[in-house]
């Protein structure tokens, strides 16, 4: 497996940026270069496995990724970043030519290609597209989408989002992409923490919100973002945790009482979370404490 050599040197530049607390590349989108119009979501189908970029294993920057053997139950909360016109014209890792205009991503270790439902934590605006290329190969994103795909989620500004990716798979039921979001279940995957971090100046007291039960479609769309570090079904361990993280100097912990389960459980939330610096900073905060699968709750 080979990665396009002109691509790893500007995502060595791109890791910099985001070392120095860039969230993106200036000027990678089209400038004054008039946009064609935006295509629709791809549309899943399926298709068989690349001759190229599907390893089984590769390596980039002294690491090595293992490709997944399916899609299959492959859902994940995280950091999405986007690529444009430095890139616009090169060959993606499955030798496709990559079009900023279309709707496709790179994921470090989904098979080629595969069709992901991805949708945006902050404002619930969500896409389909269609992974045909490897990466971001920076620490804590978990896919990296084409400018226009980044452009319907309205995260081009910021450079990053928050995001849920629920990957396709024909073995089972395609899933409804346009219908409301089920509730998550336990990430298969944890986000890579990045490689910088700066501590949190901000102090609060650790406080207990009790969590009603709430209807899924319409939690979905509320803004708030927190970072949830356990469930416990005794209350007495949701207590520990949380005194635990208060007196690492970790603000803004919660425990909310989720009355929908049977018995409750009691959630220990961070935040909210106001953007993906914050989230940066809060991973290699919690990874510090030995906390290695934050997962991402949107209300």
């Amino acid at each position: 497996m080979q990665v396009k050599s002109e691509r790893l040197l500007a995502l060595v530049v791109a890791a910099f940026l985001a070392s120095c607390g860039g969230n993106r590349i200036q000027g990678d989108g089209p400038g004054r270069a008039p946009i064609p119009s935006l295509p629709g979501d791809a549309v899943p189908k399926p298709e068989p496995r690349s001759r190229y970029g599907n390893g089984p294993t590769y390596e980039v920057f002294n690491k090595w990724y293992k490709v997944m053997d399916s899609s299959a139950g492959y859902q994940e909360r995280g950091v999405a970043s986007w690529y444009g016109k430095k890139f616009h014209g090169n060959l993606t890792s499955n030798r496709e030519v990559y079009d900023m205009y279309q709707m496709t991503a790179a994921h470090k270790t989904l098979p080629l290609p595969t069709y992901v439902h991805v949708r945006n934590l902050r404002n619930n605006k969500s896409i389909v597209v269609r992974v045909n290329d490897r990466g971001p190969f920076v620490s804590n994103r978990i896919i990296d989408l084409s400018y226009a795909a980044a452009l319907k989620l309205d995260m081009i500004e910021d450079g990053t989002s928050l995001v849920e990716v629920t990957a396709y798979n024909f073995d089972d039921p395609i899933p409804n992409a346009s219908g409301p979001d089920p509730e998550p279940p336990i990430p298969t995957r944890a986000p890579t923490p990045p490689r910088t971090s700066a501590p949190s100046s901000l102090q609060s007291v650790p406080s207990v919100v009790q969590e009603a039960p709430t209807d899924n479609a319409d939690a979905a769309f509320e803004s708030k973002i927190y970072v949830q570090v356990g469930a416990f079904g005794d209350r007495s361990n949701a207590d520990r945790r949380l005194t635990s993280l208060a007196q690492s100097g970790i603000a803004g912990v919660n425990v909310f009482e989720d009355l929908a389960a049977s018995p409750p459980l009691y959630r220990v939330r961070i935040g909210p979370v106001a953007d993906v610096e914050q989230y940066d900073r809060l991973v290699v905060e919690l990874e510090k404490l030995g906390i290695t699968d934050p997962y991402l709750i949107s209300e």
